[in-house]
């Protein structure tokens, strides 16, 4: 990701922006402006419960009549926007965009009474009652509306009467964990039992029941003369008054014959296999046919392995389910769709025949991306060039090649004088993803219920700086796969780096010649094993709280260190000018080769408050050891934070470690070992795809080993919390449809290298420029 970043001064234009802000304020401080004469504006809506068993977020859901949406928890925006619209025009841009004024309505407050009334009686409370109150404000034409639930004592299931018609679905249930689910002494409440509802129907689609429903289960309840307990009839029989066979619904299927329908790229989806235009090919193995045309193959094996399906099986919605997430994860088909059709039974054996229809995406894609750059102020130009194609060996192989050039403009200071360079970087890179194990994976058999991918990946990049050349040659073998629809594995079996760097700058070596970080810049070989475990329950077509959360570890050179010990290899040995060794360490390759192990976890959480606004919270730690061959982490596999993603008080790599504090003339580039981060950001709507926030950050980062001679770098566990920085801002959110563009403006509140005052800002000492910096970036920052 790239992004922009620089110091700029913020009081320049502080009145323009004060008395705009105040002329904006004072337009529309008449609140009432579109408020009929003899009708009120709702000014505010509360609702007050006296049970904390009743969910107030589901209970103010209920409520037809709201206030106005507000920002910042009291600021009404968008009917400001709406009142600055002229009285006397009827559309108009600002009424597009902004929210007209909620006026009471006395019928809508009847149907919130009854709304919540009815969700407490959902809930177990037959007693519940409900008021709302009025409190006018005749003269500012206000109202607000106050809704007082009581719900007296919630009535508890006494006893489940069960009424089974069939003899094997009342075994299947009796004898599965659903049953559990609902039990004598649970408080009554309708959201349980529909969600046990759906749960029995899943149980029985899975075992077989086609034409099962949840029409086909009724709860019925009596609450008469039992003292706040409710009996509870559970029927399970077929529906009355359907299109379907009552003989079908308790009758398990079994799967028959397959026919699958791969159209052309640019045919219509609602072709079927009868077109003998379109396919031209018709292949048959097992109880599967396969229809697909000359331009587009697949193998039958393909099909195999991601349906997981065969005649006999007993029909299973859950298996269903999974042969359609396991196409679309494929990256091969725009549309796929899974059908049944019964055929006669053979010997008293219900059949169905599966049909699958499938329609590809572009076998070839390439496309051309060019951005602007900007890192620590100096501005450049990048471009990425990626072609893609996705049956590359007929197999439903993605290969995916991609080449990037980039250029930046760097001040650059040496020997005190400040020069200009153009830094260089060129890579390519091309990656081949495989549906199915190879190598080692294969034989884990048990990853084959998980669909993985093999993923192979090969790349070379080039940077030239002024400081040094350096070059890395990578080779990354491993898996991809999902566990659950929400959780992603990725273990790279072999995640494989070479790093030269030449050319030095004499200056920058000079600089660093005392610093642990020298070691850095050497030559190194990683010869990794990496794991990654993500989840995310984020769907972009709902606004609701998600959850994501990443763990990773990775472990580096200990197969090599094994290998050189039993085959008893010599130690190179470095010897500096007056003869001394150095360093001993053992090479691969003729390259010293990094040995170290590292782990680090994420987490982030949003809360949806309303769909103006939402709270988003985030926490990082990481720590990573090198041991054994090489006594510093690699320069590429540091810690760093600042810049559009970490702390944007502060540009990125300039923070830390600990208290220690760079030199103006130092390129912003300090790393550590251990990195600890948390984030707070508040983001609410503006206008039409303009989102804003506000945001508070927290961390730093730290060096673990006693040679880093970096003052107040070193992590210690009585002082490190002493030394978190802080920072906060405001920023802007463009949603454009494809991509998301953020700008974001931190200002330092706690700066770690700072010892007076315990390095608080506000109220200490004068706000400087160099307190504030600008970030420009593509994406949410988490």
């Amino acid at each position: 990701m790239h992004l922009y970043q620089r110091h700029i001064s913020i009081f320049g234009g502080k009145v323009f922006v004060s008395a705009l802000l105040f002329g904006l304020i004072f337009a529309s401080c008449n609140p009432v402006k579109f408020v009929p004469e003899d009708k009120y504006l709702v000014s505010k809506v509360q609702v007050t419960v006296d049970n904390e068993r009743i969910n107030m977020e589901s209970a103010r859901a209920l409520i037809k009549q709201k206030e106005n949406y507000k920002i910042l928890g009291f600021f009404k925006f968008h009917l400001m926007l709406y009142n600055l619209s002229p009285k006397n025009k009827e559309g108009g841009w600002l009424k597009r965009i902004g929210e007209p004024p909620q006026i009471y309505n006395e019928e809508l407050k009847l149907k919130s009474e009854e709304q919540l009334l009815q969700y407490a009686y959902s809930k177990g409370f037959f007693k519940a009652s409900v008021t709302g109150e009025i409190k006018k404000k005749e003269k500012k034409r206000k109202i607000e509306v106050v809704y007082n639930l009581k719900t007296g004592e919630q009535y508890q299931i006494k006893q489940i009467n069960y009424q089974i018609k069939d003899t094997v679905l009342q075994n299947l249930y009796f004898n599965s964990p659903v049953k559990a689910e609902l039990k004598p002494g649970d408080a009554f409440d309708i959201e349980k039992l529909e969600k046990h509802q759906l749960n029995i129907v899943k149980l029985f689609r899975d075992n077989g029941y086609y034409y099962f429903s949840k029409d086909d289960i009724k709860f019925l309840a009596d609450s008469s003369n039992h003292n706040q307990q409710v009996k509870v009839d559970l029927l399970i029989r077929p529906a009355a008054n359907t299109q379907i066979d009552s003989s079908k619904v308790f009758r398990r299927y079994y799967l028959n014959n397959f026919y699958i329908s791969v159209l052309p790229g640019n045919a219509p989806v609602t072709i079927n296999r009868d077109s003998t235009s379109v396919f031209s090919d018709t292949l048959k193995w097992g109880n599967s046919t396969l229809y697909q045309n000359k331009h587009v193959r697949y193998p039958p094996s393909l099909f195999d392995r991601t349906m997981r399906l065969k005649k006999g099986d007993l029909f299973n919605n859950s298996n269903i389910e999974s042969a359609f997430i396991a196409f679309n994860r494929l990256r091969q088909f725009r549309f796929v769709d899974i059908q049944f059709s019964e055929i006669p039974a053979v010997n008293d054996t219900s059949l169905l025949d599966c049909y699958v229809r499938l329609a590809p995406l572009n076998k070839q894609s390439t496309s051309f991306d060019l951005e602007g750059t900007n890192t620590a102020g100096n501005f450049g130009i990048a471009g990425n060039l990626t072609y893609q194609h996705r049956n590359l060996f007929r197999g439903a192989e993605v290969f995916q090649l991609d080449f990037r050039g980039g250029v930046e403009r760097l001040q650059h200071m040496s020997n005190g004088v400040l020069n200009y360079f153009n830094t260089t970087e060129l890579g390519v890179e091309s990656s081949l993803m495989i549906p199915q194990l190879l190598g080692p994976g294969n034989f884990i058999k048990q990853f084959d219920r998980f669909l993985p991918k093999t993923v192979i990946t090969v790349g070379y990049n080039y940077q030239r700086r002024p400081e040094y050349t350096r070059t890395i040659s990578n080779l990354k073998f491993g898996y991809d796969w999902k566990s659950t629809e929400d959780i992603r594995n990725i273990w790279n079996v072999l995640d494989y780096n070479k790093v030269n760097v030449f050319n030095y700058d004499p200056g920058f070596i000079e600089g660093i010649k005392d610093f642990y970080i020298k070691s850095s810049f050497t030559d190194h070989l990683i010869f990794a094993m990496n794991y990654s475990w993500v989840f995310n329950n984020q769907r972009w077509s709902k606004v609701k709280n998600y959850t994501y959360a990443r763990f990773n570890i990775e472990s580096s050179g200990n197969l090599l260190h094994l290998i050189s010990l039993m085959t008893d290899k010599n130690k190179y040995q470095e010897i500096d000018s007056t003869g001394n060794i150095q360093a001993e360490y053992y090479q691969f390759l003729n390259t010293r080769y990094a040995q170290y192990i590292k782990s680090d976890f994420e987490y982030s959480h949003s809360f949806s408050i309303d769909k103006f606004n939402s709270i988003v919270a985030r926490t990082f730690f990481g720590i990573g050891i090198p041991y054994g061959n090489f006594d510093v982490l690699p320069f590429e596999k540091k810690y760093f934070t600042g810049g559009a993603n970490g702390i944007r008080a502060w540009p990125v790599r300039s923070l830390g470690p600990g208290t220690y504090k760079a030199s103006p003339e130092e390129y912003p580039n300090q790393t550590a070992d251990i990195k600890l981060e948390g984030n707070l950001e508040y983001r609410f709507k503006l206008i039409a795809f303009v989102e804003g926030a506000l945001f508070l950050d927290v961390g730093n980062i730290w060096a673990i080993n006693e040679k880093d001679n970096r003052t107040g770098a070193l992590f210690r566990i009585n002082s490190f919390y002493k030394q978190l920085a802080l920072g906060t801002g405001t920023g802007l959110r463009m949603d454009l449809t494809y991509f998301i563009l953020r700008l974001d403006l931190g200002m330092k509140l706690r700066e770690p290298s700072v010892v007076e005052n315990r390095g608080w800002i506000i109220g200490n000492r004068q706000i400087t420029n160099n307190d504030f910096n600008f970030t420009f970036a593509i994406g949410y920052p988490f």
